[in-house]
């Protein structure tokens, strides 16, 4: 993600200890594209319960941890403190 000017670039922070952070995730992208959440594809086939689990049992902070995915014209990286980037593909 580094190829990218930093205003390609939005940053967002979820919250690590909210419900559903794939549904965080699904509500930024609603609030980049103003769409509504029916118009998305579904996000179980991109992270499938990683970033709960990167929340939910995060490694220790010094770890660094982030995972990266692509969806809906979108390359999303996800920090365990909850600092989000998302840059649009297409």
């Amino acid at each position: 993600m580094t190829d990218q000017t930093e205003s390609e670039i939005v940053h967002r922070t979820l919250d690590p200890d909210g419900e559903n952070p794939t549904v965080q995730i699904i509500e930024a992208i609603m609030d980049l594209e103003g769409v509504d959440s029916t118009d998305l594809p579904t996000i179980y086939d991109c992270v499938d319960g990683m970033l709960a689990e990167l929340f939910s049992n995060p490694p220790a902070p010094e770890a660094q941890m982030e995972v990266e995915f692509s969806y809906h014209r979108y390359r999303i990286a996800v920090e365990q403190n909850g600092t989000a980037k998302f840059v649009k593909t297409g």
